[in-house]
């Protein structure tokens, strides 16, 4: 997956993002939803609530573009199933 350049990443709306205050993880499209989860607890500086609410809009994209997510919660994340 390519590095967002400024430019691009100031053009997404900020509702297309799984941290929207922050603008952190994209989730335009399948490349992006499964790196956002891959990379979720390496987020710094976010509260249990924004992951609660950053997790939710994850599994809105993963719906939206087929992406299988097996975790139900992102405290489920690097755990084995």
């Amino acid at each position: 997956m390519t590095k967002l350049d400024t430019a691009h990443r100031k053009s997404i709306a900020t509702g297309t993002f799984a941290f929207t205050k922050q603008r952190k993880e994209p989730l335009e499209n399948a490349a992006h939803v499964r790196n956002a989860i891959a990379r979720f607890n390496q987020v710094e500086g976010v509260t249990d609530a924004e992951r609660d609410t950053a997790w939710k809009h994850i599994e809105a994209a993963a719906k939206k573009y087929g992406v299988e997510v097996k975790e139900t919660s992102w405290r489920e994340i690097g755990q084995k199933h």
